[in-house]
């Protein structure tokens, strides 16, 4: 049903009618999760016709995928306010991630659906998965601060992957929040350890 991909330039109506379509499937989802999200109740919730929601979607795991983006962006913008704490880079890591899983704890059938649609094979929905990776990657590049390790881009990528699988563990069920902390504080620890900064 899409007619062709998105331009990358949108006008800023545009942008306006594209986010409210985003905000009206993070509402849907946050009520019922992502059976919930029903791309002709998006549109009646964003006030907008069904060929505008697929204009600028491809399918609804594209638009939860990018519901997930927007979410993050958003994050990343909390915390660039309010600096990561601790004393050493792998405390501020897990400062900063804990703040995400307080957050994401609070909104658990929104996490359950913008998770569920970001493992779709939709390529519209790889490429959303792949701006959250930056996003994610930034996050703790930002955090960890300086002096950086060696490898930082390697280190800050692949505590961004066990984030994101710990999260999975807890969406469908067989995690908790604790158990995902827990994950992150032996990742961090593995990758960030207090040694490597004395040879920088």
């Amino acid at each position: 049903m899409a007619n062709g991909p998105v331009p990358r330039t949108l006008t800023r109506a545009q942008q306006a009618r594209r986010q409210r379509v985003v905000d009206a499937a993070m509402s849907l989802a946050l009520d019922g999760g992502y059976e919930a999200v029903q791309m002709r109740d998006v549109a009646a919730r964003a006030d907008v016709a069904m060929g505008t929601v697929y204009r600028y979607f491809t399918s609804k795991d594209h638009l939860l995928a990018a519901a997930l983006v927007h979410w993050v962006e958003q994050l990343d913008s909390r915390l660039a306010q309010l600096p990561a704490q601790g004393a050493t880079a792998a405390q501020r890591v897990i400062d900063v991630l804990d703040r995400a899983l307080r957050a994401m704890g609070r909104q658990p059938k929104l996490v359950g659906a913008v998770f569920t649609a970001l493992a779709s094979p939709d390529p519209a929905a790889i490429e959303c998965q792949q701006q959250v990776a930056v996003l994610m990657e930034g996050i703790i590049t930002r955090a960890i601060g300086v002096p950086q390790p060696p490898n930082l881009s390697d280190r800050a990528r692949i505590i961004g992957h066990v984030w994101y699988s710990a999260l999975v563990g807890w969406v469908n069920g067989w995690s908790n929040m604790s158990r995902v902390h827990d994950e992150l504080v032996v990742a961090t620890g593995l990758l960030l350890p207090a040694d490597i900064f004395a040879e920088v």
